[in-house]
């Protein structure tokens, strides 16, 4: 695909979902996906890609190149890129870390130190590839990260950010600056399926009412929801009623059946198997925990 090719194509607004208590998604796969459905598309967080092994195509906003022996980059917000499955071939290894630009920014205004990293993100609105001692070092502690508790990846993850910041090991990618900041139907459309739950997750919310708020069929609706969020529409609206359970937990004022049913579950049995599959744990187990760490 060359980038006449590419210049006709709308990039699709994909909706990250952060990992469980973290404020990044940390994604590792050891083989290739053959549910992934790589496609052009952009969203808001900073992206950092590692390819342990593997070689293909990548493409970045105007660039197009090959890479070979694996490869690692740096995505600003908002630049349009496929995801490797589009272009890799042989070996399939990836780390992708996923997080807001905003714990980057805020951090600066408390934190002078910040101010190199800062810019590396800024200078990641093009996309910047890294190569040498920089690839090889940061990708053994990217995957390390697949083992770490929320507090310590975020931990690495400033430490990587600022070896990148001062490494000079890499290759900005989209030497034309076009960094893309789109608002178009598409991102009107799922923000406004994103809305609809947050305000009707207590009541039922069928597929019917909500393919018609986004204009669409539902087979199609549903096609189009799963290829922006990697979830069916059922999963993200169990995680998010699992979330507003999470904060009435910590309220301590109401049972686990009282909250399971304010959060829009009418199945004590189906909110106890979708607490556990979100947080590890039952929800009594997890309100117990819960209780002992505020004491």
């Amino acid at each position: 695909m060359d980038n006449k090719q590419k210049n006709h194509l709308v990039p699709i607004l994909q909706k990250v979902e952060l990992d469980f208590g973290s404020s990044m998604l940390y994604s590792r796969f050891t083989s290739r996906n053959p549910n992934a459905q790589a496609y052009w598309h952009y969203h808001p967080e900073v992206e950092i890609v590692f390819i342990e092994k593997g070689f293909g195509n990548r493409y970045v906003g105007n660039h197009t190149s090959r890479f070979e022996d694996g490869d690692l980059i740096l995505l600003g917000p908002n630049v349009p890129h496929f995801g490797y499955e589009f272009g890799i071939h042989g070996v399939h290894e990836e780390v992708v870390v996923q997080f807001n630009q905003e714990i980057i920014t805020a951090s600066k205004t408390l934190l002078p130190e910040m101010s190199s990293i800062n810019d590396l993100i800024k200078r990641a609105k093009s996309g910047i590839s890294f190569y040498g001692e920089t690839k090889t070092k940061i990708g053994e502690e990217l995957l390390l990260m697949d083992s770490q508790n929320p507090f310590d990846r975020m931990q690495s993850l400033f430490r990587i950010l600022q070896f990148l910041s001062e490494s000079d090991e890499c290759k900005i990618l989209n030497a034309d600056g076009i960094t893309l900041i789109i608002k178009n139907q598409n991102e009107d459309r799922i923000n406004k399926v994103f809305q609809y739950v947050e305000e009707n997750y207590d009541s039922e919310i069928t597929l019917d009412v909500i393919s018609q708020l986004a204009s669409m069929t539902v087979p199609a609706f549903c096609r189009y929801f799963k290829k922006n969020t990697k979830k069916t529409f059922t999963q993200f609206v169990n995680d998010f009623r699992i979330k507003q359970a999470i904060k009435l937990l910590a309220q301590g004022d109401r049972s686990i059946a009282e909250i399971a049913n304010e959060v829009g579950f009418n199945n004590f049995s189906h909110f106890n198997k979708q607490f556990k599959r979100v947080t590890g744990q039952a929800p009594s187990k997890y309100k117990k925990a819960m209780y002992q760490v505020l004491r």
